[in-house]
């Protein structure tokens, strides 16, 4: 989608608003949402602050759009990982080891855009990154309690921290082999846990 932006003088500005969520995102994934400015974000998107506020609103309001963007095209897809019709450990096991490769898919992008965003310092930012977890969560919950009720909850948990560490690893440099191998060891825990 392409949009006029009105400018003080000459002709209105044309810019791809998907291509500039893009592009934010990118930003926002590589340095976290706390150290990018409005100005990091007109640069690489090349319009002007008044273009950005006319066509974003705020940058909290951007990074929704971010998160949005986030969900539908580089997140995990629980969707298709939490399956009915295969083991809850195994379905849990291919959910982290498809977060250690994602975490470490894009150089200077590590970890998880959600994970990472619920550290944020602005609250309508910190908001929107708490809440888009806390649905990941729920999906993962429901899914171990349709089969394992009195499991949901702790396993939930254990496997939303193992998440949090292998993207906080992540950005600090970890290979893909390290991450994977600690997935790997976290879903034999869960394989574990649900054996008893």
């Amino acid at each position: 989608m392409t949009t006029d932006i009105p400018r003080p003088r000459g002709r209105p500005r044309r810019f791809d608003l998907d291509q500039a969520v893009a592009t934010a995102q990118r930003l926002f994934h590589a340095r976290g949402y706390d150290a990018v400015s409005i100005a990091d974000i007109t640069d690489a998107i090349g319009i002007n602050p008044p273009s950005f506020y006319a066509a974003f609103g705020t940058k909290a309001d951007l990074y929704a759009r971010v998160l949005e963007r986030y969900a539908g095209t580089d997140a995990i897809p629980l969707h298709a990982l939490l399956l009915s019709d295969r083991p809850v450990s195994e379905c849990l096991m291919a959910v982290l080891e498809e977060a250690a490769r994602r975490y470490a898919a894009v150089p200077g992008a590590a970890g998880c855009l959600v994970l990472e965003g619920t550290h944020c310092n602005d609250t309508t930012a910190h908001t929107a990154a708490c809440a888009a977890h806390a649905a990941a969560e729920d999906m993962v919950r429901r899914y171990i309690a349709a089969r394992h009720p009195g499991y949901a909850g702790h396993l939930t948990d254990f496997v939303s921290t193992t998440m949090a560490g292998l993207s906080a690893q992540s950005r600090n440099g970890h290979s893909l082999d390290r991450l994977l191998a600690t997935a790997r060891l976290a879903g034999l825990a869960v394989a574990q846990a649900l054996s008893v």
